[in-house]
């Protein structure tokens, strides 16, 4: 392994988590906080190519491969890692924020891969990571955290078994761009869309960040759904079913959060709504596409943490989460709320934020690809974030009634991870062009053009109009949203339930006689063991004598016959 290789930052990164897990006090918060500092430094550190190379099996894997789509997801995950772990100074669980770290290390570690195998590996370790930061959250978590396990490691299983096939077909680990022809390849798309959230199985995301502790969701957030739309960029980008599997996960996403009443829950339909338009723009496949979906995943992370970073305060301020128990915090929480805004407007891609200058490219791209009902979806779609996101969320817990509810403003380390978040948002948005130095291609896209900043102005107008004109069917209840997780959580075990009784009736009643046998002998074998069995009881000196010789009789035949 080459000197460069050595200072690879997620491995850094994942070993100052596991260090933290032993430390106390200021050296504790000392380490949370410069681990993704220094791990930001020895990414940029390293040159572009190929970094350390390691054998397994007979295969030359790669440690690390930079080039700009790596660096720039591997740049903004350990940005993330530092404002989650500033965010989260103040957490009283020991595990989660070394979980986090070691979380996050492993996504730079899978963006950073040169080879199916490391890829596969920074993979499940990123699997494991997640899982903890979600366990750490408490008993209310562990439902939640092994059926995210058990998601997981279903894709885990998906992606391995593509793997194989595909180096059993080609002898060849290399990760570059491939095509779902194969039933190998298929099985590694698969397992890249389980982990990006996709249909059928998008509910195992808003089962389970939720469950997270008021810090936990924001580190869940950034890293496994975005680390699966870069693999999908640098593996499968054009690979056309990708398009309508991302247009579905956008409505999807929009109608679930339109429906739902926990704050939290909106947010976590919001990120399949959004990593849907990454996803689309990896299925359009061009150069505008790639650099439209690379740079929404870098801004998605930034203003859905900080979005999460608001309704994180309101939690741990008022123990609430549902929109109808909350209401009115702007008067004690202005900060938060005015955050909370600024993450809202972002998401809706509103002008002079970060969502302005990068989810707009993944239209145009569907424009300059003459995909006219692609640009249109997306174009309504942009009204729908509105609606949820950019509206809802922020009205209903900061504004509409008066829900009596007095809380302060979170501590000040919160406070100031919701100010740089916020301050990035607005920062990209004004200046986009460090954003669009760092993409795979080079940009010639001008986002502030005046037919442009007019019609996404006309567009959020009319949604915010339709909101409050609709705003009496908006309004919350106290309701359940059912999901497809409704089908591995309640159908298939009462389904099999019937199936399981008859299985057992007929177990025994094939079983039964030889069990009713076994257990005749085994009362017999313990009544000859009692005290009233035949070697239960005291012996006579002759009868002990009587069996001696007997059994040494029987041991000179056998001997000398």
């Amino acid at each position: 392994m080459t000197a460069s290789a050595a200072l690879h930052p997620g491995l850094w990164l994942a070993a100052a988590g596991v260090a933290a897990v032993f430390l106390r006090g200021r050296a504790r918060q000392a380490v949370l906080l410069a681990a993704p500092l220094a791990a930001l430094a020895f990414l940029w550190a390293l040159p572009d190519g190929p970094h350390g190379a390691w054998s397994f099996l007979g295969f030359e894997a790669t440690l690390v491969r930079l080039d700009n789509l790596s660096r720039l997801f591997a740049t903004i995950f350990a940005v993330m890692a530092f404002a989650g772990a500033l965010y989260a100074l103040g957490q009283a669980s020991r595990l989660e924020v070394p979980a986090a770290l070691v979380y996050a290390g492993s996504a730079i570690g899978a963006a950073l891969a040169g080879d199916l195998l490391t890829l596969f590996v920074f993979w499940e370790l990123m699997a494991v990571g997640s899982t903890l930061v979600l366990w750490s959250a408490g008993p209310q978590a562990f439902a939640a955290s092994r059926r995210y396990l058990a998601m997981h490691l279903l894709g885990g299983v998906l992606l391995m078994a593509g793997i194989a096939g595909h180096v059993a077909a080609t002898g060849s680990i290399a990760f570059h761009l491939m095509r779902p022809d194969t039933v190998a390849t298929a099985l590694i798309l698969a397992g890249f869309l389980l982990n990006a959230g996709a249909p059928p199985v998008s509910a195992w995301l808003p089962d389970a960040y939720p469950e997270a502790s008021w810090s936990g969701m924001v580190f869940l957030s950034a890293f496994t759904t975005k680390t699966a739309v870069y693999a999908l960029l640098r593996g499968f980008a054009g690979t056309e079913i990708l398009v309508p599997i991302g247009l579905f996960m956008v409505f999807y996403g929009i109608v679930y959060a339109i429906l739902e009443n926990d704050m939290r829950r909106i947010l976590a339909y919001s990120i399949v709504n959004q990593v849907g338009f990454m996803v689309t723009g990896a299925g359009i496949g061009t150069e505008m596409a790639v650099n439209g979906a690379a740079a929404h995943a870098f801004t998605h992370i930034l203003y859905k943490a900080l979005l999460l970073m608001s309704a994180g305060a309101v939690l741990l301020q008022t123990g609430k989460r549902k929109c109808t128990d909350l209401g009115g915090l702007f008067r004690t929480m202005p900060l938060t709320a005015a955050c909370g805004i600024v993450g809202a407007l972002a998401i809706s891609s509103f002008p002079l934020t970060s969502g302005f200058v990068s989810k707009s490219m993944v239209s145009q791209a569907a424009a300059d690809g003459h995909l006219q009902a692609v640009w249109l979806l997306l174009t309504a779609a942009s009204a729908g974030v509105f609606l949820h996101a950019g509206i809802k969320f922020p009205w209903f817990v900061f504004f509409q009634k008066d829900s009596g509810l007095r809380p302060a403003e979170p501590p000040p380390a919160m406070r100031a991870a919701m100010v740089l978040l916020a301050f990035l948002c607005v920062a990209i948005g004004v200046v986009p062009g460090p954003l669009y130095a760092l993409l795979p291609y080079p940009v010639h896209y001008v986002p502030y053009t005046a037919g442009h900043v007019v019609a996404m102005l006309q567009l959020l107008l009319f949604s915010g109009l339709a909101f409050f004109l609709l705003l009496p069917m908006l309004r919350r209840t106290l309701t359940i949203t059912l999901d497809t997780d409704w089908a591995w959580r309640r159908l298939a075990p009462a389904a099999w339930a019937p199936v399981e009784a008859a299985i057992e009736v007929a177990r025994r009643g094939v079983l039964g006689p030889a069990r009713d046998l076994l257990a005749r002998a085994a009362g017999a074998v313990a009544r000859f063991g009692s005290p009233q069995g035949a070697f239960g009881g005291a012996w006579s000196v002759r009868a002990m004598a009587g069996w001696v010789v007997a059994l040494l009789a029987a041991l000179l035949i056998l001997t000398y016959r």
